[in-house]
């Protein structure tokens, strides 16, 4: 199982990518949850550039079936878009879309995946079609699931041109 989160995402967001303002340090943080990949065999290939998305699919991407046998969870994106002003884009996003700060935020994003080996090839949902982050999380916590090990690495990201190494 894989997960990837966004621990850097702005609580306010009156200033996210407005031009002429900036969405400083110094703001409150939250954690948004960007992927949840379920049903990854161990003895798979690596996942491979593009995979498992090409980016955002206006109004989201179906699921939670995926590529390999995986069942891919519903991203935050799904109530990041819910509670913006534009309805084209609103929907329930499965699976991985990436990357995508503020252009104007003064923080590089730190994007975690954390990798969980579990004792079980399909980690029982109790048929739930639509799970997220934390129904996932719960379920590994049940018998007759465990976690067997886990690992992670975090990238850095931004888009505001100030944050760029050349």
């Amino acid at each position: 199982m894989l997960i990837n989160d966004d621990l850097d995402v702005p609580i306010k967001l009156d200033t996210f990518n407005q031009e002429g303002a900036v969405v400083a340090k110094s703001l409150a943080r939250h954690t948004l949850c960007h992927w949840v990949l379920l049903d990854l065999a161990p003895e798979g290939p690596p996942i491979a550039l593009g995979e498992f998305s090409e980016g955002v699919a206006v109004g989201g991407k179906p699921g939670p079936e995926a590529a390999r046998g995986t069942r891919q969870g519903i991203n935050e994106y799904t109530g990041w878009f819910a509670s913006r002003d534009d309805a084209a884009m609103r929907g329930k996003y499965f699976g991985y879309d990436g990357p995508c700060p503020p252009w104007n935020d003064e923080v590089p994003h730190r994007y975690v995946f954390t990798l969980f080996a579990l004792n079980v090839a399909r980690l029982d949902l109790g048929g739930s079609r639509e799970f997220g982050k934390e129904d996932v999380l719960a379920a590994m916590n049940r018998a007759p699931c465990r976690v067997l090990d886990q690992a992670s690495i975090t990238g850095l990201f931004a888009l505001n041109p100030r944050l760029r190494r050349s």
